[in-house]
């Protein structure tokens, strides 16, 4: 087998840019746009938009119903996918130190929220009567 003495040509490279994808055929506008058309639905038309209330809800079941699938697998191939167990350790301690700051920052601006709005103040509401007799 012989080799040829002339060069190889030089790969071509191309200087264009990869196009972007319209914004359409991202889920964020497929989102804002059905949330668009719930809002006009139930501005025009209330009464379809109470009939399609099952929906809805099934919706947000179906949701509820994997999420926690979601997570789990998720932080279970996390965890494959790291090859020191130290690692994993600190990964947890960080999470768990995270969730507890971000939990008592939570807590402290809701407690402040709702001494500065006072929410339910201006109802005259007589719980006595409200209460059901037993």
């Amino acid at each position: 087998m012989e080799v040829p003495d002339t060069p190889l040509p030089a790969p071509i490279v191309s200087s264009l840019k990869p196009r972007k994808k319209p914004f359409y055929v991202n889920l964020w506008a497929h989102v804002l746009l059905a949330i668009g058309l719930a809002i006009a639905l139930g501005y025009f038309s209330p009464t379809k938009a109470i009939a399609m209330k099952p929906l809805g809800d099934a919706f947000i079941k179906l949701i509820s119903m994997i999420i926690s699938l979601i997570v789990f697998c998720t932080v279970v191939t996390g965890i494959a996918g790291m090859q020191d167990m130290r690692k994993v350790g600190r990964v947890g301690g960080k999470a768990l130190l995270y969730f507890e700051i971000v939990s008592t920052l939570a807590l402290f601006m809701g407690l402040v929220v709702g001494n500065v709005v006072r929410p339910g103040s201006g109802f005259n509401v007589n719980v006595a009567r409200s209460m059901p007799k037993p």
